[in-house]
C-alpha cells in the first residue's frame, strides 16, 4: 500500500509541475464589441505592440519576425559603461543554452541609435560571435524605440545627463511569448535572477508543446 502511495505522489507532483503555467504580465485592456445586436465586453491580456525596427545586418526585425516564437528582450547601448557588460554577459548564457532551439530568439534594442548606426551594431555584435538570426541587435528612431520600451515593455529608457554614459534604462530581461504576452520579468544583471529565466523559458517551451 505504501509503494501505491509513493507511485501516486510523485505521479502527482509531476502533473503539478508539468501544468504550471506562467503569469502574463501588464496592464489589461477592456474590449466592447457589438455581435448579433448584443454588446459583448472582453478583458484582453497585454501584448507588445507592432514594431520595425532594422538589425546588425542592416535588415528589417519587426513583429513578424517572431511569429511562432518565444523571445527575450532588453534595452542597452553599446558604449554603456556601466550595467551592459553584465547584461550582455548574462544574456550570452541565454543564448549558449538555447543556441540550437529554433524557437528561442533575442532581441537588445539601442537606445541610443543617433551613435549606434547598423555598422557600429554589426561591429558589438561580432564580439559575441552570435548568429544574427538568432540574437538581433536593432537600432530605428528613438521616439519609436522609447515608446516601444514604455509602453509595451514598460521599462525605463531615456537620455540623462546625469547616469553613466549619458542614458538612463532598466537592465530588466523580458520574456515574450508567441502571443506577443510578457511571461517573465527579470534583473538581467543578478544571476540568480537569469538562473529562473531559463528555468522559466523552458516552462514556457513545455507550456506551447501543449
Amino acid at each position: 500500500m505504501k509503494k501505491y502511495l509513493i507511485v501516486l505522489l510523485i505521479i502527482s507532483s509531476c502533473t503539478k509541475e508539468n501544468s504550471y503555467k506562467l503569469p502574463i504580465y501588464g496592464r489589461k485592456v477592456i474590449s466592447e464589441k457589438i455581435i448579433n445586436g448584443e454588446k459583448i465586453i472582453d478583458t484582453l491580456d497585454h501584448t507588445i505592440s507592432n514594431f520595425s525596427f532594422i538589425n546588425q545586418d542592416g535588415k528589417t526585425v519587426n513583429n513578424l519576425t517572431f511569429n511562432n516564437s518565444i523571445y527575450i528582450a532588453d534595452f542597452f547601448f553599446t558604449s554603456c559603461p556601466a550595467i551592459c557588460p553584465l547584461m550582455k554577459s548574462e544574456m550570452m548564457r541565454v543564448y549558449r543554452k538555447y543556441i540550437n532551439e529554433k524557437k528561442i530568439k533575442l532581441l537588445s534594442h539601442t537606445i541610443n541609435p543617433e551613435f549606434d548606426t547598423v555598422e557600429r551594431l554589426k561591429k558589438f555584435a561580432k564580439k559575441f560571435d552570435v548568429d544574427s538570426n538568432k540574437w538581433h541587435f536593432v537600432t530605428g528612431d528613438i521616439d519609436e524605440i522609447y515608446e516601444i520600451g514604455f509602453k509595451s515593455y514598460m521599462v525605463t529608457a531615456a537620455k540623462d545627463s546625469l547616469s553613466p554614459g549619458g542614458f538612463l534604462h532598466s537592465g530588466t530581461f523580458l520574456l515574450v511569448d508567441n502571443n506577443k504576452n510578457i511571461r517573465g520579468v527579470y534583473d538581467g544583471t543578478n544571476k540568480l535572477e537569469v538562473n529562473k529565466l531559463l528555468k522559466d523559458i523552458d516552462i514556457l517551451l513545455n507550456e506551447n508543446s501543449d
